[in-house]
């Protein structure tokens, strides 16, 4: 077929160009490159171009490789013919009278299909609107970067934090914040259909730049310098056109439950022009566009597919890049900027994904810019320009097939006969990585350029940079800043896609009608992807309704459940207002996406707020009615049509107001921590205020003015009259009666609860209300009114902070180092008297280069590490798992062997089976079946193998506040025989430092260390613990720049070279990386060998296998690593015609490896079995464990002051908050339900604090079970026990702070203070925490466990006895006694307020005549003597005053069933709850984390051996 031009398949068809490239004469899909000169002519305007019309820019010529645009997908391609004939026979059927070219199209009945003149004939249709084509390139001139932030600085401690000095010292950086350069003097331009691929090392500014040129710099502190684009400016842009500028990140982040079409056509959809611009139907035009990117970027066979992420499986890696490139292009960018996208990707995908961006950048004819931090030649060939950059300064800028030839000019020379150009350049910037052309003369030793500043001063200064300051003035000179007509011109094309009803000015294409509509449905297609999520959110509020429900069954209309009435209420309105709290957490992750696509003006941010909320509408009202209708109806709530829809519109509209405050809340804030935090202290405010837990009349006055600002008051009010209004409730206790009162009329005897009038026998609850909360039911409409207008109030608040707010938080990175380190304090003080050069904190704080006597520390650190001398080996080993569909095997007959003093490559495309083997081989797997043998020295492995081996993961897990040398340490402590003295294995992690060139930052915590020290501290642990047998390595450079990668195999090599015998599987290594070593072992997809041997010099080896075997030739220029797996077929859309793992079998390399193997056994046999280094399962003892355990974890928390101080803080304000509301409680009724209320919310306050110190426990098993449980550095259980002890001192001082503001502010006697603060100083954090970690070990992760953790908590506080008291409790008193917060709300009330007093006020005190002739002390002395209470006037002959209760056990005993003689019995009952608590922190986190063998199996097995 013939090559369709850069504008044949755009996203934008008005924009589609008539002449078209040469056609494809090699129709090959081989990734072997072909150059020719860019035909500039093939670009330029259409003959028929209207006059009005400004000339394209041209493109200068450059040597550049092409790509086919039916590279991904032939097939489809041929398919899309068809479809744009289509649309060209539709367009013709609309001209009946207009006479048609015949040059404009060729319908397939009059020949040959001529997709290039269906095409013209729609230009020509275009040209004829009058519909103007647009492009921008972007040209940059002295551009410079000030950014925020020190390079290093000191840990932080909770000592340091509270230290005055230090917040002296933070007072003074926010006065004035620390500056450095990020980028300083960069020029350049990059015109529209010009690839610029920018290199350096991490750190030298690469992402900066990216941001820069796409006017994304509201994170820098300032930006200087000259920028625009075309002739507009970067303010122009930001306000009219940013949708035509777009910055995509190395991360592809995208909504995972959308498909790959859905996601396409949202963004089509968005950004498709109007009526006239698109002369095709809307609809036809995103089916249009949809079908063009699936088909040239080869997602066809995926647009039903889930996009997915870490959590939702999807498509995979390289097509989730290639949808990133569609979606941007769909969106009609005309600058893309690409930040590292290869990150992560096999050679061959990672080619793919530059094939894709060729193409893209080619069909659209838009400026394309792109970090890569290890770009492989073949991929560098597809770039026209490239710009270098290091510390911040430019190095180079031009064309990229002359910046070898530059860097050669300075003196330099590549590391490697095959070092590819971009690691070659980027090199020269690496004081270490670079070497100096040999011979070089006296006068050019002295003129090479060594420093940053003096590679960029020989730059500007040299004749590239002068053919670059051409080009930039000649680029000004055709689109001069300001240029009116272009600007003009630039203004109509844009315009001329807005749709109706959107402003002429605005940057967006579609009205706000358009974007709400496009929004909503795909909020809908995000629902419908994760049914799951909303199926369980509608289960929760069934379960919740029915568990409530039977708590409160039938309740009667008896003044007896008037206090339970009062607690549905509340739980109702609570329940259903706060489930949307859970929204913060997808809020925020949904935000960078939102953000991104609302920088490519596809909808305004608050669209999304809109949507978002009408979606929910529907199922708020479903969730809301389903719970409502069952809690309603179990409970009994009063049976009239008016009420129940009354209590269910005040549910309904609580739900949607504070779901619209909770998002208001995520909206305002950057960090979800942040908003979590003020979240969590509103709420409590909220439920405090409400008026259930203390009524308005009982609230002190300087908090008062809480409830009239708390939407939930007004909504708690008219739910609670609406059902009391119309309720007399029947008297459950007249005064007086029982033996002596039988023939006592009505007329002298009153009801005993609040509102009561004498004579009657019931109470009206309309009085109830009124005198026990103040409330009325005239109020029930005002309450609504006031309700809408928070939810008004609410909701604008929300669009406000959604549009206003359009930033995320983000971390500055900074090197921390310890406290009193002498490195550490010289770079901290460093970094504090001078801007650092960097753009992060990794490379630029790590320390100095390394020189002549470092090296000579290092050899010799070395050579003193002890050499590995068993070979180990495999043979014929396979490997089946269960799957859904029945058994896959992973691996397919695998045989080798690795040789100390030799480095072993393990290669293969993704899904090949590289890290399967790796964890096969060091016994890694937990499931599935492993058949086959393994070897050392022809014998069966020892019994402690894992200990013997080191296995360096690809992700570096380790403990983020600790520093290198504690890591190094805490291995080689825990990991070599305990019979070794401490002092040795100090001294050996000095020489591991030393040996991994880590010295420099042997004081810094790991979590804030560049990539490269991470992966070497990763290395260096496993060295610390002294492998004797091999070191296993997985992916040792992914995520690594070239020179990073250059430095670490150059390391392995000496390790290697002294003895270590070596395994490590890589993705994508450059030539010169790739002939570092000695053997590979490739691996096809199944699991299967297709070549195991030497590579040999150059790979001639290697090469000569493949070449013999009927292979195409490997190119001189090309890398031998990409050249085999592009053979065998390697890569998302790649396959190979040949069955070279059948050709591998039957080939004589693989009978030597055979009779390798067997000479190998033999040789080994004789030599005897490797034995055990320690007979016992760990090399040290349990205490030893347990203590280094206990040591790392309460470090670990020190080093964290952010999760102490929210700690310590709630608990502190909760305390204080919770104290002044119920101050001074009085010794009323009422005052002491006060009190009872403030205990049960101090209960309440364990919710967040076990939510808290979950994360910590789940972050230590998560270290344990990726690296430091396979490597047995020590027993599940002492990390269990570890995690418990040095959790809880923190939160008995936490709760020791609670108890100091909480205790006497409400009004306890010091008298009961010890036992109070024995359970809850002690026994309730105690409780908490054990509980809080039992939970815990269920979860896989932090949500999960919180999500477990409520639906228990609920359990435990519903049916403590406070909610509904325990007389009213029914069926559920089993619960009630099985609920540890039983024994601790009776341990705490029975001792804080039992045995006094209770003196009722004058709304308490009912009153009643006497019958005649008696007095009330008279009349009421049998019922006073039998059920309590007391009379104020007991000489009175009429008006008695009776209270109730004259005691606090009285109140406590009738109602909740609380003793005082019980709080020692509680004690010890919450002990044995602690106990269980520990019990089940071990049992749940062996049978859930640790164990291996299926319940199933067990059962299977006992029945067997019956």
């Amino acid at each position: 077929m013939r090559r369709l031009n850069l504008e044949q398949a755009m996203s934008d068809l008005p924009n589609i160009q008539e002449d078209s490239l040469d056609p494809s004469t090699n129709p090959s899909r081989s990734p072997a490159t072909r150059h020719r000169i860019f035909n500039e002519s093939a670009f330029s305007s259409s003959p028929t171009a209207s006059a009005a019309a400004i000339p394209t820019l041209a493109r200068r010529s450059s040597s550049v490789s092409r790509v086919d645009l039916d590279f991904f997908d032939p097939p489809g391609v041929h398919a899309l013919q068809r479809t744009v004939t289509h649309i060209s026979e539709r367009s013709a059927k609309q001209q009946k009278t207009q006479s048609v070219d015949s040059e404009a199209t060729l319908h397939p009945g009059d020949g040959p299909f001529d997709l290039e003149k269906t095409l013209k004939f729609i230009t020509k249709r275009l040209e004829e609107a009058e519909i103007e084509r647009r492009e921008l390139g972007v040209a940059f001139q002295n551009l410079r970067v000030v950014g925020l932030g020190a390079s290093a600085s000191y840990q932080p401690t909770l000592g340091s934090t509270l230290n005055p000095l230090s917040i002296l010292e933070k007072i003074k950086t926010l006065r004035h914040p620390p500056l450095r350069n990020i980028l300083d003097d960069i020029s350049g331009v990059v015109r529209p259909g010009e690839m610029l691929l920018v290199l350096g090392r991490p750190g030298s500014g690469c992402s900066t730049l990216l941001k820069t040129l796409a006017n994304q710099t509201d994170e820098y502190h300032s930006v200087s310098g000259s920028v625009h684009y075309d002739s507009l400016s970067p303010e122009k842009i930001r306000a009219h056109y940013r949708g035509d500028v777009q910055y995509c990140p190395e991360d592809d982040v995208h909504f995972p439950t959308l498909t790959v079409e859905q996601t396409l056509r949202f963004a089509a959809g968005l950004r498709a022009p109007q009526a006239q611009a698109r002369f095709q139907t809307r609809e036809d035009y995103v089916d249009s566009v949809v079908e063009i990117l699936c088909t040239i970027f080869g997602l066809r066979h995926v647009r039903g597919t889930q996009v997915g992420n870490n959590a939702i499986r999807g498509v995979s890696g390289g097509e989730k890049k290639r949808v990133s490139i569609a979606e941007a292009l769909a969106t009609r960018a005309r600058i893309g900027a690409w930040d590292n996208s290869t990150r992560g990707l096999d050679a061959s995908t990672a080619l793919e994904f530059g094939r894709a961006l060729r193409i893209a950048t080619d069909i659209s004819r838009v400026s394309t810019i792109v970090s890569i931090y290890q770009a492989s030649e073949t991929l560098y060939n597809l770039f026209d320009k490239v710009c270098v950059l290091s510390e911040g300064r430019m190095v180079y800028f031009g064309p990229a097939d002359q910046a070898r030839d530059y860097f050669l000019s300075l003196g330099y020379t590549p590391q490697a006969e095959r070092q590819t150009t971009p690691d070659f350049i980027v090199s020269v910037t690496d004081p270490v990585g670079r070497i100096v052309r040999p011979r070089l003369t006296p006068q050019e030793e002295q003129a090479r350029p060594r420093s940053s500043a003096e590679l960029a001063e020989h730059f500007l200064a040299s004749p590239m940079m002068a053919k670059n300051l051409a080009d930039i003035t000649a680029y000004n000179e055709e689109c001069a800043p300001g240029h009116k007509e272009r600007v003009q011109h630039y203004k109509r094309s844009a315009q001329a896609e807005h749709a109706k009803g959107t402003r002429r000015s605005s940057p967006y294409t579609s009205s706000i009608f358009m974007q709400a509509r496009a929004v909503m449905l795909r909020r809908v297609q995000i629902i419908l992807g994760a049914k799951m999520s909303t199926m369980i959110m509608i289960a929760t509020f069934v379960f919740q309704g029915i568990i409530v429900g039977s708590v409160f069954v039938n309740s009667p209309e008896s003044t007896s459940a008037f206090f339970s009435r009062g607690g549905v209420m509340f739980f109702a309105l609570l329940f259903s207002a706060l489930s949307s709290m859970a929204e913060i957490a997808s809020l925020f992750a949904q935000r960078p996406i939102v953000l991104r696509q609302s920088k490519a003006a596809l909808y305004h941010p608050f669209v999304e707020a809109i949507a978002l909320t009408l979606v929910d509408l529907p199922i708020t009202f479903t969730t809301t009615a389903v719970f409502s209708i069952l809690l309603y109806f179990i409970v009994g709530l009063q049976r009239t049509a008016a009420q129940f829809f009354i209590f269910y519109l005040f549910l309904f509209t609580m739900a949607v107001t504070m779901k619209a405050f909770f998002r208001a809340i995520a909206a305002a804030f950057n960090s979800p921590a942040t908003a979590q935090s003020v979240a969590g202290i509103v709420l409590l405010m909220l439920v405090i205020y409400t008026g259930y837990t203390i009524p308005k009349p009982s609230m002190i006055g300087a908090l008062r003015w809480i409830t009239y600002i708390n939407p939930l008051r007004y909504g708690f009010e008219s739910v609670v009259s609406n059902e009391f209004h119309t309720l007399n409730g029947s008297c459950a206790s007249l005064v007086p009666q029982g033996p002596g009162y039988e023939n006592v009329s009505l007329a002298n005897q009153v009801c005993a609860t609040v509102g009561s009038v004498a004579g009657q026998n019931f109470v009206d609850g309309n009085k109830f209300i009124a005198a026990s909360y103040g409330y009325s039911y005239s109020h029930e409409w005002m309450n609504f009114g006031i309700v809408v207008a928070f939810g008004v109030g609410f909701f604008t608040l929300l669009l406000v902070f959604t549009e206003l707010n359009t930033s995320s938080a983000a971390d500055t990175p900074v090197v921390l180092f310890k406290r009193g380190s002498k490195k550490g304090a010289a770079l901290v003080g460093a970094a504090g008297e001078a801007p650092a050069d960097a753009e992060k904190a990794g490379a630029a704080a790590a320390g100095g280069e390394a020189g002549d006597e470092a090296h000579a520390e290092i050899e010799e650190a070395l050579a003193a590490a002890p050499p590995m001398t068993d070979i180990f080996s495999w043979q014929n080993l396979n490997y089946v798992v269960p799957v859904k569909e029945g058994k896959r095997k992973l691996l397919d007959n695998v045989s080798g062997y690795v040789v100390p003093g030799k480095l072993t490559a393990l290669m293969g495309e993704s899904g090949a089976g590289k890290t399967t083997l790796l964890n096969v081989l060091a016994e890694r797997t937990t499931t599935g079946v492993v058949t086959g043998d393994i070897f050392v020295n022809g014998h069966a492995p020892p019994r402690d193998f894992r200990s013997q081996t080191g296995y360096v993961q690809q992700m570096d897990t380790h403990v983020p506040t600790d520093t290198v040398r504690e890591a190094l340490l805490f291995s080689a402590a825990l990991r070599q025989p305990a019979s070794v003295p401490m002092e040795e294995k100090v001294a050996y992690v000095e020489t591991c430092l030393k040996m991994c060139g880590l010295e420099a930052v042997a004081d810094a915590s790991v979590g804030s260390l560049g990539i490269e020290h991470r992966k070497r501290t990763t290395i260096a642990v496993e060295l610390a613990a002294k492998p004797k047998l091999l070191l296993f390595l997985d992916e040792p450079t992914s995520g690594l720049d070239s020179q990073s990668a250059w430095a670490i195999m150059l390391f392995l090599q000496q390790l290697a070279a002294n003895g270590q015998a070596i395994l490590c599987t890589i993705h994508q290594p450059s030539a010169e990386l790739f002939q570092i070593f000695d053997r590979l072992l490739l691996l096809r997809k199944g699991g299967q060998v297709v070549y195991f041997g030497d590579i040999g010099k150059n790979s001639t080896t290697l090469i000569h296998h493949f070449e013999s075997n009927g292979s195409r030739h490997c190119e001189p220029t090309e890398n031998p690593a990409e050249f085999m797996l592009d053979v065998i077929g390697a890569g998302a859309t790649a396959s190979s015609v040949q069955d070279w793992e059948a050709i591998w079998r039957s080939s004589p390399e693989s009978a030597k490896v055979q009779e390798e193997l067997q000479r190998i056994h033999v040789e080994g046999r004789s030599r005897g079995a490797v034995q055990a280094t320690f007979q016992n399962k760990y090399a040290t003892p349990w205490i030893q464990q347990a203590t280094r355990l206990f040591r790392r974890d309460i470090r670990f928390r020190w080093r964290d002051p952010t999760y102490l101080l929210a700690k310590l803080v709630l608990n502190i304000v909760a305390g204080l908050f919770i104290g002044f509301t119920f101050f001074k409680a009085k010794t009323t009724q009422q005052g002491t339900q006060n009190q009872l209320f403030a205990i049960y919310m101090s209960t309440i306050l364990s919710a967040p604090l076990s939510n808290q110190l979950q994360v910590p426990f789940l972050e230590m098993r998560n270290i344990y079970q990726i690296r430091e449980g396979p490597t047995k550095f020590y027993s599940w259980s002492a990390l269990v026990t570890s995690a418990f002890l040095s959790e809880l001192p923190w939160n008995i001082i936490g709760s020791s702070l609670y108890f100091l503001c909480w205790y006497w502010t409400v009004g306890f006697d010091t008298s009961r203070a010890g036992y109070t603060y024995l359970l809850l100083g002690v026994v309730f954090p105690l409780y908490y925490t054990s509980f809080g970690q039992a939970v815990a070990a269920m979860a896989p992760n932090a949500e999960l466990a919180a999500i477990l953790f409520s639906s228990l908590f609920s359990f435990v506080l519903t049916f403590n006895g406070v909610l509904q008291p325990f007389r009213n409790l029914g069926w559920w008193r089993w619960m009630y006694r099985l609920s540890p917060y039983t024994y601790l709300t009776e341990g705490l009330l029975g001792q804080a307020l039992g045995k006094h007093n209770i003196t009722c006020s004058s709304v308490e005190l009912v009153h009643m005549d006497p019958p005649s002739g008696q007095t009330c002390g008279a009349y009421l002395a049998t019922y006073i003597s039998t059920a309590g209470g007391y009379l104020t006037n007991s000489n009175a002959t009429s008006g008695c005053e009776f209270c109730s209760t004259a005691t606090t056990d009285e109140f406590l005993a009738a109602s909740f069933n609380i003793y005082y003689s019980h709080h020692w019995r509680n004690a010890g009952l919450l002990f044995a709850y602690i106990f269980a608590n520990i019990i089940g922190i071990y049992a749940l986190t062996y049978f859930f984390r640790i164990r291996t063998t299926s319940i199933f199996t067990i059962f299977k097995k006992r029945k067997a051996s019956k």
